[in-house]
């Protein structure tokens, strides 16, 4: 439902405030807007009038926002964002195919970026737009069609698809094997551990599940797999990483398994597509869900 035409003010009074509110200068915003500084006062001025509510505090020759306008400001920036991104969307894809995907960096470029010239050569009115994210977020705050999740499933406003578990391994460089000569698993508590901020408990789990004592586990913190696998390929210490992800560097030698023979844990968490309610029937969503649910089917 929208709301009553006296709330939705022109374009052009709400591009005058939210520039003036960013700038905090008349001057500025007039010189952003190309206009006179004049208009851009009369527009703020139509604002306020419409709104009954005064936006600035007005001294001399400066502006500064209401606690009331500051507010609105940061609404009014996001709505103008969601507006231009929608126009972008439409102008790049006028029938109107455009699916916004929020990825997780690593899954996105080491496993869906490499397969997704089969899904874009099998369904080519659709646009897909990549944008990574590292944690869950507000589908409702986010111009974002679905996200590829990792975590329990659960997804506060979404449904969500399984798309594969995963797999760790202790991994290193062959120089810092060939250093260390690992034999047990508690032999690994004499290297350097590397962590994950996204999964901090995630060495003491492997430490317990092979029955080791899982006190004191200290060491360099990450927040991505591809720069946790890099320090790793550096012989600076051992790394719990998904399979799937590094089967690049395992067949290449750049890692390799701590325990050749031992090791691999099924982490508690999986990863999913999730996507709002109200976009489940989003035809480019619908297209690219089958496929992918398609392409992961060998790895549930």
């Amino acid at each position: 439902m929208l709301a009553p035409r006296r709330f939705l003010p022109s374009l052009s009074h709400l591009q005058a405030f939210e520039a003036a509110a960013r700038t905090g200068s008349v001057t500025a915003a007039a010189r952003e807007l190309n206009l006179t500084q004049s208009a851009v006062s009369r527009q703020i001025k139509a604002l306020e009038e419409q709104l009954e509510v005064e936006l600035f505090h007005r001294e001399r020759q400066t502006i500064r926002l209401t606690p009331g306008g500051e507010a609105y400001a940061r609404d009014i920036r996001d709505a103008l964002k969601k507006i231009g991104t929608a126009s972008l969307n439409l102008r790049a894809n006028p029938l109107g195919g455009t699916l916004n995907l929020a990825i997780l960096p690593t899954f996105g470029t080491r496993w869906l970026a490499p397969r997704l010239p089969s899904f874009l050569a099998g369904n080519p009115g659709i646009t897909l737009n990549l944008m990574t994210r590292l944690t869950v977020f507000d589908f409702a705050l986010e111009p974002v069609d679905a996200a590829i999740h990792h975590g329990m499933g659960q997804w506060r406003g979404a449904e969500t698809a399984l798309l594969r578990e995963e797999y760790v391994v202790p991994a290193c460089s062959p120089e810092l094997l060939a250093r260390y000569g690992f034999k047990t698993p508690a032999d690994l508590r004499q290297a350097p551990l590397l962590h994950m901020t996204t999964r901090p408990d995630a060495w003491e789990r492997w430490l317990r599940l092979h029955d080791v004592a899982d006190e004191h586990v200290q060491g360099m913190l990450f927040d991505q797999f591809a720069t946790v696998a890099q320090v790793a390929r550096s012989g600076l210490g051992v790394a719990l990483l998904p399979t799937f992800l590094i089967e690049e560097e395992l067949r290449t030698g750049q890692l390799v398994r701590a325990l050749p023979d031992a090791g691999e844990m099924k982490s508690a968490e999986a990863y999913y597509l999730a996507w709002p309610h109200e976009r489940a029937g989003h035809p480019p969503l619908v297209a690219f869900r089958d496929w992918l649910l398609a392409e992961t089917q060998a790895y549930r």
